[in-house]
């Protein structure tokens, strides 16, 4: 067991990130192992969980327990760890084609089972691994890509919306542009007891050099932390998309319940023999 305090330094492995310079990734990779190292959480305590993606690259740079799965699956590898090694931290890592596209319904699900995992997802509002095509979140006129170069005319998914609806206990939205805010953010996601939804504003200047803009954009929520979903819900609809913090918060039953078992285990395998 890890004994010292350690620096964000140490939960970095030997593995090199190879995003694109500029990547928004950058700075949500340092913003977690801030986090880590705020929290003291010793590297056998923590697991890091993605699918495929940019950002589903997040397992080999952290120096923890880790696991890339498939294509949208991240999620439940995820809850199946954190059911059998409740002890851990388990965080999870992915993007907005990994988790609103092929991974929605796991989304979805994940939210309202409020399993005690850290979602982290961050949103370029394009498939940056496979050549800028639009993603869930891109908007309908976005015209820049040759599949679709006339938009993809179908409204954007709302990723706080659809969490708050599907039941998630904490919502935030952050920005990699601001990493100190970032991790506060991370920190209080880790911490809250149940499913924790932290939405990454994180551009992709490679495929959407438009994003930039989103340095001069980004502003606070007008309101907020909520604890009911109702005033949370009309804050998200009146926001632009860009707005930033916390935005709701609250504390609900985490499941699996903690049920002492009824007997040892040979009376429950004589049980299943009857």
């Amino acid at each position: 067991m890890t004994t010292v305090a350690l620096k964000a330094k140490d939960y970095k492995s030997g593995v090199k990130p190879i995003w694109c310079p500029g990547c928004g990734h950058f700075a949500v990779f340092a913003a977690i192992t801030r986090a880590l190292a705020y929290l003291e959480l010793p590297k056998e305590r923590v697991a890091m969980i993605s699918g495929i993606g940019c950002s589903s690259r997040l397992p080999a740079y952290v120096d923890s327990y880790g696991f890339h799965g498939l294509h949208g699956r991240a999620l439940p590898l995820a809850t199946g760890l954190k059911v059998a090694r409740p002890e851990l931290n388990v965080l999870v890592a992915g993007g907005d084609g990994d988790g609103f596209s092929i991974g929605g319904n796991h989304f979805l699900h994940a939210c309202r089972r409020n399993i005690d995992l850290t979602y982290i997802v961050m949103d370029n509002r394009v498939y940056g691994m496979t050549k800028g095509q639009a993603s869930p979140t891109t908007a309908p006129d976005w015209a820049k890509s040759k599949m679709t170069p006339h938009g993809t005319g179908v409204r954007r998914f709302q990723p706080a919306a659809i969490a708050l609806s599907a039941g998630a206990t904490f919502i935030a939205r952050g920005y990699s542009g601001d990493p100190k805010g970032l991790t506060h953010m991370l920190v209080e996601a880790i911490t809250h007891p149940g499913f924790s939804f932290l939405h990454v504003l994180s551009p992709c200047i490679t495929f959407r050099p438009d994003q930039r803009s989103w340095k001069t954009g980004v502003h606070a929520f007008a309101e907020g932390p909520f604890e009911e979903p109702v005033e949370a819900a009309r804050e998200i609809h009146a926001d632009d998309g860009l707005g930033l913090g916390v935005l709701y918060a609250e504390k609900l039953p985490v499941w699996p319940p903690h049920i002492k078992p009824s007997g040892s285990l040979a009376e429950v395998e004589r049980e299943f023999l009857t």
